[in-house]
């Protein structure tokens, strides 16, 4: 009996000498957390819109039923400081009137038609239903697709809008978006604007960001620049037309993150792929889906 009472007491020191060291080495983890980068992303550029209206609500739904992992939103602010989804500065191309959106107030741009410019630059998509669609605002969308949908956010001109980041981060408090660690937030955040990012950052550490970066060259990318990213972001995101399996093999090997965009045919997604991307931006997010899933 003694013998089985002592084999018992050593089982259990044992037991809990392995739990403490996974305890440490997964609190180590939380210290510089990462997403997973065996998950490949998909990610519905301004939602489906190679089939519907960009940034309208009817767009981020197909987005979703098309298997899209997040919902990507470009942000503009409204004159009387409200959050939107557009990714132009200037409400020309997308809706029915003009000029700069910080011109306008949230309920003027609620009087816009954001979904008949579609219908009549896509004849063969054109719905009755995209007539009249109305801007929403990050709010709204948040409500209308909840807890349970990822966002990829875009802060767009944020030198234009002093206070973007601030607000930005109260409404992801509000509906409780953020987790204590990056692989817990359903929100990544991304910019081209790195003071945009490191404002985030300084406000909450554990919030994924992407840096952004535009070439007009083809790219490169050196160790002081990716060490420089690695003390912020997560990863990078860049055109697809400007980079190569190198410059995605130079960013995997700093365990970053690389989201390319924006990959609408499937060629180009194999190849991407290919290269090693962790996953990317798409107007078509069903041709990505049948590509992964082929794979």
């Amino acid at each position: 009996m003694k013998k089985v009472m002592f084999s018992l007491v050593i089982l259990v020191f044992f037991s809990t000498l392995f739990l403490l060291n996974e305890n440490v080495a997964s609190a180590k983890k939380q210290d510089q957390p990462l997403l997973n980068p065996n998950r490949l992303l998909n990610i519905a550029h301004r939602g489906a819109s190679g089939h519907a209206p960009e940034h309208t609500l009817a767009s981020y739904e197909l987005g979703e039923k098309m298997k899209g992992d997040y919902i990507e939103i470009d942000l503009q602010m409204t004159k009387d400081g409200k959050l939107i989804a557009m990714h132009d500065e200037k409400v020309d191309r997308t809706t029915d009137g003009t000029g700069y959106v910080k011109d306008f107030t949230l309920e003027e741009i609620k009087q816009l038609d954001a979904g008949s410019w579609f219908n009549e630059q896509y004849p063969d998509k054109a719905k009755p239903e995209y007539v009249d669609l109305k801007v929403p605002t990050l709010e709204e969308i948040i409500e209308k697709f909840g807890r349970g949908s990822r966002y990829y956010i875009e802060t767009k001109s944020p030198d234009v809008y002093p206070g973007m980041e601030e607000e930005l981060l109260r409404i992801l408090n509000k509906y409780k978006l953020m987790g204590p660690n990056a692989p817990s937030s359903k929100v990544l955040i991304q910019s081209f604007s790195q003071e945009s990012l490191e404002i985030v950052h300084s406000m909450n550490p554990n919030v994924p960001l992407i840096q952004l970066i535009s070439y007009s060259e083809p790219a490169t990318i050196t160790d002081e620049e990716l060490r420089a990213i690695e003390e912020y972001a997560v990863g990078i995101g860049a055109s697809h037309t400007k980079i190569n399996r190198n410059y995605v093999k130079k960013v995997r090997e700093h365990d970053l993150l690389m989201h390319p965009y924006t990959v609408n045919t499937r060629e180009d997604m194999e190849k991407v792929l290919d290269w090693g991307a962790t996953g990317m931006f798409t107007n078509y997010p069903d041709v990505l889906n049948n590509v992964l899933k082929a794979r």
